[in-house]
């Protein structure tokens, strides 16, 4: 069952996003899915200031990137945070309503990363769009975040790109990540078992939805495991980790599976699920109170990691 105010945030949803959105061209669907995130984008919170900057890929693309500054005084660390939109959908603006709270609420730095879409870039173009943002960062070579504790953060699709990261960093030895946080992310070629079935049908995101975006970004094929990270061979050797889901989403079971491997191999994980809540509910964080204590979760769990990494006991 839905918490009421997650019921009001799919109502306030339906109105202008489609239930059959995945199915209409890709053209149409940016335009709708812009608008929707443009309804749930309030002002910049008071003190956070933001600069738009251009990042050159290695193979002559320009990846933009929006800087978001706390308020003076924050906590010293920088977070990467990468978007959702099933590899289809998505830009700088329209996750601005979580990127610029993080910023605000964990005084941390936050860059968001707008990397290449689906399907005119298929697998693994986002993901390599971000891992050479990311390895720019560790290098010091990212403006806003150098000399400081580096954080992955991202939501559905882009929580998916941070953990095949982890994955690619860790093999290639290359770097320190002091935390990822991943809410509700797509780990597998498949969502996990029994929300996998149990949640097909769940409200804001389907299974045949999963499946729509899956074949714009890597089609029949199986992926590589650093684009679905539940099929690697190892899970030692990454970043603390707090792996979000929510009860109504076919995605539920994957970060859990995710964090238990993990510990399994001896890592620090944590999975979180938000009872009676909705996949991309982290978008009413200004309007429902289960959004935010999902937002808290996060939020903590950054400026934890960051100020373990930059005061290590």
């Amino acid at each position: 069952m839905l918490t009421p105010d997650i019921a009001d945030f799919v109502a306030r949803t339906a109105a202008v996003y489609p239930a059959h959105a995945a199915t209409l061209p890709v053209a149409e669907q940016r335009l709708i899915y812009d608008r929707y995130a443009a309804s749930f984008t309030p002002p910049l919170p008071e003190g956070v200031r933001t600069e738009d900057r251009v990042f050159h890929a290695a193979a002559g693309h320009r990846i933009a990137l929006r800087l978001y500054r706390p308020p003076p005084g924050g906590t010293r660390g920088c977070v990467l945070y990468f978007h959702g939109g099933g590899f289809v959908l998505g830009s700088l603006d329209s996750h601005q309503v979580v990127t610029a709270r993080l910023a605000a609420d964990t005084g941390l730095r936050v860059i968001a990363v707008d990397y290449r879409l689906a399907p005119e870039h298929p697998a693994p173009a986002a993901h390599e769009d971000c891992l050479e943002v990311t390895r720019a960062a560790l290098a010091g070579r990212l403006p806003g975040a150098t000399d400081a504790p580096l954080l992955l953060a991202g939501d559905s699709a882009g929580a998916s790109v941070a953990a095949g990261i982890a994955l690619r960093l860790r093999d290639a030895g290359c770097g320190k990540i002091a935390g990822m946080a991943l809410v509700y992310p797509m780990l597998g070629d498949e969502p996990q078992p029994p929300a996998r079935d149990t949640e097909a049908h769940a409200p804001m995101l389907t299974l045949a939805d999963i499946h729509a975006f899956r074949r714009h970004y890597w089609g029949a094929a199986r992926p590589p495991d650093w684009i679905a990270p539940l099929n690697a061979q190892r899970f030692d050797g990454l970043p603390p980790t707090l792996a979000i889901g929510v009860e109504h989403d076919p995605l539920r079971d994957d970060p859990r599976v995710f964090a238990e491997r993990i510990q399994a191999a001896g890592g620090t994980a944590r999975s979180w699920c938000g009872v009676g809540m909705v996949h991309g509910c982290w978008r009413a964080l200004e309007v429902s109170v289960s959004a935010r204590r999902l937002h808290d979760e996060v939020c903590r769990f950054l400026r934890d990691s960051a100020n373990n990494a930059a005061h290590p006991t």
